[in-house]
């Protein structure tokens, strides 16, 4: 799709002194007259990178910047912004962080508006939970309310395509068992997998964003009960046939015994401390 230049007008880079007021984020803003049809505002320099940010978030939410559309160039968006060039590169740098622009260079390079992925979004929840004081106990009684809720969606959506995958997988797991090479990785990987027969791009961000608590839960578990992995394996395989006859009851039956024995493996560990040194319950 070709990129939606934004405009490189006079009115886009003139930055209007009159009407300007403090916001109450201590954003120094103004009210341009009814007919100004400039796409940014000038912003204060206390938190001027982040002011740009959020203007450009805004725009993406309200429509009037869209996947594809080009940023003005650096040198117009100090213009428009009032603000120096290390300013606009970094404001440029979170968003690309963020996934909502990407950077291209040559003749036709310049800041791209793009759509964040599943991927990208699920990264940043990963950051958010990994650093949180979670223990294995809450990610499993989590898992619990998740996982089965789930189960009615996978049984309805799942195509061949997807219980075929999901029997290639356990084929290997059941190899890898013999081989004496399993890991918690392949575990996490499968209900992954489960999570992404639902089609839905929401639960499949969650369960991306969720990988790595799931997977220190796992590990805890297998502290307690070394051999898990065969029993797992086993319910795994048994969850797939359920699937497979769109028996919503069953899958639920078998999902329900395979979480709630991890969590009663977890509950035996040690209880992480939480801030402040107390640990949880």
């Amino acid at each position: 799709m070709p990129s939606r230049l934004i405009p490189d007008r006079p009115e886009y880079v003139t930055i209007h002194n009159m009407n300007r007021h403090s916001s109450a984020t201590g954003v120094d803003t103004y009210d341009p007259p009814a007919d100004d049809t400039r796409l940014f505002t000038a912003v204060s320099l206390g938190r001027a990178s982040q002011a740009i940010v959020e203007q450009i978030r805004m725009l993406l939410q309200d429509g009037r910047l869209a996947p594809g559309d080009r940023l003005p160039s650096e040198r117009e968006l100090c213009q428009q912004f009032g603000v120096s060039r290390v300013t606009v590169r970094e404001a440029l740098r979170i968003l690309e962080t963020s996934g909502l622009i990407t950077i291209k260079v040559g003749a036709r390079g310049g800041a791209f508006v793009t759509s964040p992925t599943s991927d990208r979004v699920g990264a940043g929840l990963a950051d958010l939970i990994t650093m949180s004081s979670l223990t294995a106990a809450e990610v499993t009684e989590a898992r619990l309310v998740f996982e089965l809720g789930i189960i009615p969606l996978v049984v309805e959506r799942a195509t061949p395509a997807d219980i075929d995958t999901l029997r290639k997988m356990t084929d290997a797991h059941m190899r890898a068992l013999k081989q004496g090479k399993y890991t918690m990785d392949m575990s996490a990987d499968f209900h992954s997998a489960v999570a992404a027969c639902t089609h839905n791009a929401a639960i499949t961000m969650l369960v991306q964003s969720f990988h790595g608590p799931l997977l220190m839960s796992l590990i805890e578990a297998k502290t307690v009960a070394p051999a898990m992995g065969r029993t797992g394996t086993a319910e795994h395989v048994a969850l797939i046939d359920a699937i497979a006859a769109r028996d919503v009851k069953l899958a639920q039956d078998i999902m329900r015994t395979h979480l709630q024995r991890t969590a009663k493996r977890v509950g035996k560990t040690p209880a992480k401390p939480r801030a402040g040194g107390q640990a949880s319950s």
